[in-house]
């Protein structure tokens, strides 16, 4: 049976917008490295709309994916990350490195949010 990854992260954000503007974000692999400056990613399943799925490597060796599902009248980015550091850590290292980028993995979420609904309210129909 595999051993877990040092890092499984889960994260779940509501974003006022459809699906397919949540992942025309990820689309453009130059915002990858914006995104994630130290991760090298190869796209292993392109969803369309609900999004992508990539191997990483770089800092990191695994897997991540944002999925883009549609919810009411907007989107539930879910963002998951399973990799493991590169190198020797010592446990302490390894939940800082957690920390890290789950704190990360919230922050580029709530900045989408912010950016992509641009005042907008669930339940409020978007200004053309």
């Amino acid at each position: 049976m595999p051993e877990t990854p040092a890092i499984d992260l889960v994260d779940e954000t509501f974003i006022a917008v459809p699906p397919a503007t949540v992942a025309a974000v990820f689309k453009d692999p130059r915002s990858w490295r914006h995104y994630w400056p130290d991760l090298h990613l190869t796209v292993y399943a392109d969803r369309g709309d609900e999004g992508l799925r990539w191997t990483v490597s770089g800092a990191l060796v695994g897997t991540m994916e944002g999925w883009c599902e549609r919810v009411m009248d907007g989107t539930v980015l879910h963002y998951f990350l399973r990799a493991d550091p590169v190198g020797a850590h010592t446990r302490r290292q390894l939940v800082r490195a957690r920390d890290r980028r789950a704190k990360a993995a919230k922050q580029l979420a709530l900045n989408l949010k912010l950016t992509l609904e641009d005042g907008r309210r669930p339940g409020v129909p978007p200004t053309l």
